[in-house]
């Protein structure tokens, strides 16, 4: 009977096997294929933009190209060539790894570029709105995520294998850290919240929610007003505080036994940068100012944070670090097991829609404003369902003026 189980399990490892080599040369094919136009691209698009830079800089200093050096459009645009610069020299590396077979390394620059093609988008949508810019950018994410996870040296025939390990030991490890009280902490010790897809997007959606009853509160009691501050389309969501909850997260978790005056100093100063930098993004891309901390203790980066307002966030991460976050894994954790990975995916889904929706939104609203034409199904679409009426009610702290964004 022994016999017979280690000839079954030899069998299942030859096919197992001959699966991951069979995966491999194909993944390996479409790898170098991809390699070749990437490298291409790359190749072609060096001297290129070399070229522009060069001729861009020549035509400035020498009096052909009158331009304001300080002017919004003009220092984006600069930075926008010198980041598809370091593109096209990443896409040039990117496909020598995948040329070579280099699957790790490849995997490694395929992260590099996502960083890359991300400022791109974000470049893109400050100067031209949602536009072929942006679908590229997300095209070339899509494509990117789906190679990191096929340029993994596993193979494809281990990993299916591995999976279903995988959920078994996963299992396992919720029944135990379930009776032990230890749902969500990372079992390595280095940091408080293990940080996994679950963890961080629950996280997210909670930092949604609570951030944005209490500035509602706060806003309620010292000004008398109760005012929707919400930042999405659909549901209860400000996405500024859930993402600076993930921020502060992702930043602080190795620090939760820290000293307090450290977490509060810490919290205070990624804070205030974070929040400094959606403000910034919001009127270079849409012309909207969501908040001015001109009049407010100590203002920093034109009104766009404070003093005041980092002290807020210094508080707000001890507290969170501190107080929330054991009890907010507590209550992500009575999601049951069976039903996590297919409510995460749903939830998670949904708030990306919200997301797009919100941000088309937006662009349109800019365009109505600016004068620009409405002629696209998609704009008429917006037009009709998230006027201008529709966009103020809904986003009552927002001012918005053409005249204030980046776009040209």
């Amino acid at each position: 009977m022994a016999h017979s189980a280690a000839r079954a399990a030899e069998g299942v490892s030859d096919a197992s096997r001959n699966l991951a080599n069979h995966a491999s040369e194909h993944l390996t094919l479409i790898g170098r294929v991809y390699g070749v136009l990437v490298l291409l691209v790359g190749l072609v698009s060096v001297p290129y933009v070399g070229y522009a830079i060069f001729y861009g800089a020549h035509a400035f200093f020498t009096g052909r190209l009158h331009a304001d050096p300080l002017d919004l459009t003009f220092l984006l645009t600069c930075t926008r060539t010198v980041v598809s610069l370091v593109d096209a020299v990443v896409l040039i590396v990117f496909g020598v790894m995948l040329l070579r077979g280099l699957r790790k390394h490849a995997a490694q620059w395929a992260y590099v570029l996502m960083g890359v093609t991300v400022a791109q988008g974000m470049l893109s949508l400050a100067l031209q709105g949602l536009g072929i810019g942006v679908g590229l950018s997300v095209v070339q994410i899509a494509i990117l995520v789906a190679l990191a996870i096929a340029l993994d040296p596993a193979l494809i025939g281990e990993r299916a294998v591995q999976r279903k390990l995988k959920r078994m030991d996963e299992r396992d490890e919720y029944i135990e850290a379930k009776g032990a009280g230890m749902l969500g902490r990372d079992p390595s010790g280095k940091g408080y919240v293990k940080l996994n897809v679950f963890n961080v997007f629950w996280l997210f959606v909670v930092g949604c929610v609570g951030g944005l009853i209490a500035e509602e509160i706060y806003h309620l009691i010292f000004f008398n007003v109760w005012q929707d501050r919400a930042g999405l389309i659909w549901g209860p969501f400000s996405p500024i505080y859930g993402f600076g909850a993930v921020v502060l997260t992702m930043c602080l978790n190795r620090l939760w036994h820290a000293n307090a005056v450290l977490i509060f100093f810490f919290s205070a100063i990624i804070g205030g940068l974070f929040e400094a930098f959606v403000s910034w993004f919001l009127q270079v891309a849409f012309g909207i100012v969501a908040w001015d901390y001109s009049n407010a203790w100590l203002p920093l980066f034109g009104g766009r944070t404070s003093g005041k307002y980092m002290v807020f966030w210094g508080l707000a991460g001890l507290l969170w670090l501190r107080e929330l976050l054991p009890r907010i894994l507590k209550f992500i954790n009575l999601i049951p097991w069976k039903w996590r990975y297919t409510l995460t995916a749903i939830a998670l889904v949904f708030m990306l829609i919200d997301i797009v929706v919100t941000l088309m939104a937006l662009d349109c609203w800019y365009g109505r404003i600016a004068g620009l034409p409405q002629t696209s199904p998609v704009a008429q679409f917006f037009g009709e369902h998230f006027g201008n009426s529709v966009m103020q009610q809904r986003f009552q702290t927002m001012s918005i003026n053409p005249k204030w964004s980046g776009r040209g």
